[in-house]
């Protein structure tokens, strides 16, 4: 099975939003070359594994600069921004019926995200690590399931955390292509995703300097770097000034400050 296929399969909107009975879903999948359950089974990524690994896993909060623990990060960020979207949806009253569809499809994505990180693990022959109690109040500091303005703050933030994440992430992925050029499929969707939830809060569909667009001081981690004009030795804010200068590249976040972003709502 090509697993990038698949993975278009799983985002694409028509394989979530019509209705059909897990036959007829293990009936469409099986249409690229091989039957596949969409959560339960995993997806046999084994064979297309070419590049040896090792497998260990992070200890305590070390972080280490290895392929399974670059996944192993990438999935605590998805199980975060899962749940956050699930409760939201599921929390009566909060997401206006204008924009349910949005987040409906957006969870839907970051479910098929989920699966993918776990199978992909458990093919490198490394246990997925189970799903942090998050708090989404970051001990009180937020209210976002009784406040929608709030609801796309959070939003925002880690939409925008993930996508400077999975780019941090990269040079980690480089050594098993599949992954990478998996990697670099979800990556552009939390783009999209970022983008999207910027825009329903009037800001910007992109990240000037490190002004995040009307957010609350907490979340000044999540764009701390973004003021560099620097690239590969040259100085953007040259030609276009700073503001543009910075909004044409993002920047990254380690390993290490994707943690600690996301340790802010981890019980």
């Amino acid at each position: 099975m090509n697993i990038l296929k698949l993975l278009d399969k799983l985002s694409d909107d028509k394989f979530f939003t019509r209705e059909a009975s897990r036959l007829e879903t293990l009936t469409s999948i099986s249409a690229f070359g091989k039957k596949a359950a969409v959560a339960a089974v995993p997806l046999g990524l084994g064979a297309m594994m070419t590049t040896s690994v090792k497998a260990t896993t992070p200890t305590g909060n070390t972080y280490k600069n290895t392929l399974t623990d670059a996944l192993q990060l990438a999935l605590v960020l998805e199980y975060l921004e899962n749940e956050y979207y699930a409760i939201g949806l599921s929390t009566a009253g909060l997401i206006p019926n204008v924009d349910r569809t949005v987040f409906m499809q957006i969870a839907k994505h970051e479910s098929a995200h989920v699966t993918f990180l776990k199978n992909t693990l458990t093919s490198l022959g490394v246990t997925p690590g189970a799903k942090p109690t998050f708090d989404f109040t970051a001990g009180g500091s937020f209210t976002p399931f009784t406040d929608y303005n709030q609801f796309l703050v959070l939003a925002q933030a880690f939409e925008d955390t993930g996508v400077r994440a999975y780019k941090g992430q990269a040079g980690n992925v480089m050594s098993n292509k599949t992954v990478l050029q998996a990697a670099l499929q979800i990556h552009s969707v939390e783009a999209r995703h970022a983008s999207q939830v910027r825009r329903m809060r009037a800001n910007k569909g992109w990240i000037e300097l490190a002004d995040g667009g009307n957010m609350p001081a907490a979340t000044n981690p999540v764009y701390a770097g973004e003021q560099n004009t620097t690239q590969a030795g040259y100085n953007t804010a040259t030609a276009f000034g700073a503001a543009a200068g910075s909004a044409a590249y993002d920047e990254i976040l380690t390993g290490s400050d994707a943690q600690t972003i996301a340790s802010l709502f981890i019980v």
